[in-house]
């Protein structure tokens, strides 16, 4: 949530931030300023009312006191009260006007995000060279097939198109894929790993982002009121909601893995072959909470942990910064990272790595203090995919395929899966 007394204090700066956006986001600094100014007024007159009311009351006691007539001084009193009461009621809708705006409108990108929308997005880096196939490379849903390890016709009969279902040796690479990146992440890079609920709460989906504005795209169960999570980011930075952190204790760094839920209602129609978008997947997230000072820095180091995941599964990558405009509702700075999957001849997001400064933190209170003595502050949040693995399936599978069909596993994978290739003999 973007904070009231920044807009206060620098207007036209935030302006031209969201601009860079939409431009016709900067009007939302004017709808909160103007709602601000009459929540302002409202507060001043009704410290002067409530003065003037304890002024009356006074002078009501001292005339009942020695038995002087206070019925108009009363009467008085009654009507300063009501006044009191309506102004309140206009500070609350002022109160209330303001959160709505707040609540719907998108974080402030950092001044080196460029402006524009996906066709400004600038590729920063790129590892490897596209694998040069001796033979015409097939997608992941035919190798998949052909392997017994992809099955989409029976997730669709369970519960619709956009739910596959793996079979054998594709639920094991799967798992082992998750608990390899677990294990990098946890014994290299220093996160903790935690296990969240699937289904959190309205306040839990608002803390990140998530709610108002994108209910469309979550599933939601109407009896309890709860949600099924799009991503592990929701609950794991929902962790330490309402405390108040130490400086010493940051950063702290989680990792977790979780099944994501997302209807996707405004994605109808595209990339809808085999794993390339599912409405249930698997993924790690990192999340990370950082003094404002060094969540830059720290975007950069979370993003080369996702990328060391890619480079040692010998997949062709590359890194894109994102334009304002096709960044996240809260995002200040985005980089994705895109493999190629030669199957398909694309380009596939496979992570999301974004600082939101201290948009969430505002959300969800997430604060720390420095010392003993100094106000606390909100903390930066940050996390990334690292990684969502159905793009990273469909990559694996196109891009170490072999002519007779089978799947040659990269090294790091042998120990979790338990053999060396994958073929249709081993199913």
């Amino acid at each position: 949530m973007l904070d009231v007394r920044r807009l206060r204090q620098e207007p036209e700066a935030v302006k031209a931030a969201l601009a860079k956006r939409q431009p016709e986001l900067a009007a939302v600094v004017d709808r909160v300023l103007a709602r601000d100014v009459d929540r302002r007024d409202a507060l001043a007159k009704v410290n002067e009312l409530k003065a003037r009311r304890n002024e009356a009351s006074k002078a009501v006691g001292e005339l009942k006191r020695t038995g002087g007539d206070a019925s108009a001084l009363i009467a008085a009193t009654k009507s300063l009260g009501e006044e009191i009461s309506a102004l309140d009621e206009l500070v609350r809708a002022a109160d209330a006007d303001i959160e709505s705006v707040l609540l719907n409108a998108p974080n402030t990108p950092l001044d080196e995000v460029l402006a524009g929308g996906e066709a400004e997005n600038r590729v920063v880096s790129t590892w490897g060279t596209a694998r040069a196939f001796t033979f015409e490379p097939r997608p992941h849903w035919e190798l998949g097939e052909q392997l017994g390890i992809l099955d989409l016709p029976a997730g669709a009969r369970l519960s619709g198109s956009g739910f596959p279902v793996l079979r054998g040796p594709g639920a094991r690479l799967q798992r082992a894929l998750i608990d390899w990146f677990l294990d990098v992440h946890t014994k290299e890079h220093g996160y903790v790993e935690v296990r969240v609920p699937y289904l959190v709460t309205t306040e839990t989906m608002t803390g990140t982002g998530q709610l108002p504005k994108f209910a469309e795209d979550l599933y939601q169960t109407e009896k309890d009121q709860l949600w099924l999570i799009p991503t592990a980011e929701v609950p794991v930075t929902n962790l330490h909601r309402d405390e108040l952190l130490k400086l010493e204790q940051l950063p702290l760094r989680y990792t977790a893995y979780t099944p994501c839920f997302r209807r996707e209602a405004g994605a109808a129609g595209k990339d809808t072959r085999g794993l390339l978008r599912v409405h249930q997947f698997d993924k790690v997230e990192l999340v990370r909470y950082e003094a404002p000072e060094r969540s830059r820095q720290a975007l950069e180091e979370l993003t080369r942990e996702a990328e060391t995941l890619l480079e040692r599964l010998g997949l062709h990558h590359r890194r894109l910064q994102l334009a304002a405009g096709d960044m996240g509702f809260g995002n200040a700075m985005t980089f994705d990272l895109e493999v190629w999957a030669p199957g398909v001849q694309k380009w596939l997001e496979v992570s999301s790595c974004s600082t939101y400064t201290d948009y969430q933190a505002r959300r969800a209170n997430l604060r720390f203090r420095r010392a003993q003595a100094e106000k606390p502050e909100f903390v930066h949040t940050l996390n990334g995919s690292a990684l969502a693995l159905p793009r990273v399936m469909a990559a694996l599978l196109e891009t170490h395929q072999e002519k007779d069909g089978s799947v040659t596993l990269p090294e790091p994978l042998v120990p979790y899966v338990g053999t060396e290739r994958l073929t249709a003999a081993a199913r």
